[in-house]
């Protein structure tokens, strides 16, 4: 697949991609491989029945214009707050309530099961609510000292 390509959107929204060759693919959607290790690498452009059309290494070699529709796409799409620190939980036994401020502002969910915290790789952790909102943990050492002490309480 080539990095060579024009992203524009057409009348009703949709992203549509030519290619160096001039292929026009209608409707591309953008996929990341790996979204929590290297989220701005490794880029999949796929039509509606998931046919890659183009890929995109990183997305700091964009244009700037595109690198702009490639984002906003992505966002609209993903939903996944991240944890910036945890302030309170009202019990250490599940199900229990914890409120949080995220990158998203400040919000509170109910972790039904320790088994709804999973690591993803080595220092990161998929937290699943009791609707199915996924927060992410970039790096569980990093976090401050008050938010550590309660997550090791869960891990």
């Amino acid at each position: 697949m080539s990095d060579h390509f024009q992203l524009s959107r057409n009348n009703f929204g949709h992203l549509v991609l030519v290619t160096a060759t001039g292929d026009i693919h209608d409707h591309v959607s953008p996929v990341r491989a790996f979204p929590i290790q290297t989220p701005h690498e490794g880029i999949s452009m796929v039509l509606q029945d998931g046919q890659e059309v183009a890929w995109i290494a990183r997305l700091s070699d964009l244009p700037e214009s595109v690198r702009m529709l490639v984002n906003e796409e992505l966002e609209g799409r993903e939903f996944m707050p991240e944890i910036r620190q945890i302030l309170s939980v009202t019990s250490y036994a599940t199900p229990c309530t914890w409120s949080v401020k995220t990158d998203r502002g400040d919000t509170a969910f109910v972790l039904k099961g320790e088994e709804d915290i999973r690591r993803i790789g080595r220092s990161s952790l998929l937290i699943a609510d009791n609707h199915g909102i996924h927060f992410l943990i970039r790096d569980m050492f990093e976090i401050d000292k008050h938010s550590r002490k309660i997550l090791d309480r869960f891990l």
